[in-house]
């Protein structure tokens, strides 16, 4: 790394004009959270069932006593042997914030389209306990915009993150936000692609450290990423680098 080196009286004055910005930042950040929570609210008009540990269960019972849900939409397809890499990252930040958001009216649940069984085999691998519901018998994934068709695919003819662009793969990344009112679910918010960068929040530790995220020269962004249990491990092969990279 070629950095410039100064005096500590310089470093200071040049720390106190980047604190300048970052509260810009931090003033800013806190309007879009304002402008978020203002969002104009739709109802959820189908009825979801999904496979839980107890049985089959409806997207009001995922709220628990709750009147407030996160869906963090894990990308499992059925055919795959094991859930994403990137979003097991993610799952490594909130595995301990259930308590915590129970506390403050929110209730989150991990949703995938595996069956039941492969989802609960590798959250028992990963040493997770939140909750993980499979939606495989129902619409809700493509419903809220993480699931494609082989056909979608090979057409181009993706819709994802609110816009129209080829995807290369049948799941996607996404949070999505639900209220309930008077009986009624409401769909408040979601979030996709960069947008969940806020939730990760190893990025926010990297981007603290000089070389930052480090990912320029990847093949894609999250190149790096592993299984927690899978670093140093010789035979992962990437399924993201196999499709990313022409033959």
């Amino acid at each position: 790394m070629d950095h410039v080196v100064v005096s500590r009286e310089q470093w200071l004055a040049a720390r106190q004009e980047l604190l300048a910005n970052e509260k810009e930042l931090t003033r800013h950040r806190d309007e879009v959270n304002r402008l978020r929570r203002n969002l104009p609210w739709t109802k959820v008009e189908q009825e979801y069932e999904f496979d839980g540990e107890a049985g089959k269960t409806s997207l009001c019972d995922l709220f628990g006593d709750c009147s407030q849900l996160i869906v963090y939409h894990f990308m499992f397809d059925p055919m795959w042997t094991e859930g994403c890499k990137s979003c097991s990252l993610l799952a490594d930040t909130y595995q301990s914030l259930g308590i915590h958001l129970q506390h403050r009216d929110v209730a989150m649940v991990t949703v995938s389209r595996a069956p039941l069984d492969k989802l609960l085999a590798f959250r028992q691998r990963m040493e997770w306990n939140f909750p993980w519901v499979s939606s495989h018998a129902s619409d809700f994934n493509q419903d809220f915009g993480v699931t494609f068709t082989e056909a979608q695919i090979e057409q181009g003819d993706t819709f994802y993150n609110f816009e129209r662009n080829p995807f290369p793969i049948t799941e996607a990344p996404g949070i999505s936000v639900f209220a309930r009112e008077d009986g009624q679910i409401y769909h408040t918010y979601s979030a996709y692609a960069r947008g969940l960068d806020m939730l990760m929040g190893i990025y926010h530790f990297l981007d603290l450290v000089p070389k930052g995220r480090d990912e320029q020269d990847l093949v894609y962004s999250m190149e790096w990423v592993r299984h927690h249990d899978r670093y140093g491990d010789d035979t992962f092969v990437d399924p993201y680098v196999q499709l990313m990279t022409p033959d």
